[in-house]
């Protein structure tokens, strides 16, 4: 069983490590941030077409294959 100081003293040690790591961390820039999201909205279209073909080929398939075995 950890003891009430062992566990304070790893608490100061984890926080200590935390504020460390987050010394380290850098926020992207405006012009990257608006360039990223440029990049998801233009991914985001190009994939909703992409599905929207290949819904609409499944349905045509599955129309003809119940026309033909109906």
């Amino acid at each position: 069983m950890v003891s009430i100081s062992e566990g304070v003293k790893k608490i100061k040690t984890f926080l200590a490590e935390t504020r460390s790591e987050l010394k380290k961390v850098t926020f992207p820039g405006r012009d990257e941030v608006i360039s990223t999201t440029i990049v998801v909205i233009i991914t985001s279209i190009i994939f909703a077409f992409y599905l929207w073909v290949a819904d609409v080929v499944i349905i045509k398939l599955y129309e003809g294959i119940i026309r033909v075995l109906g």
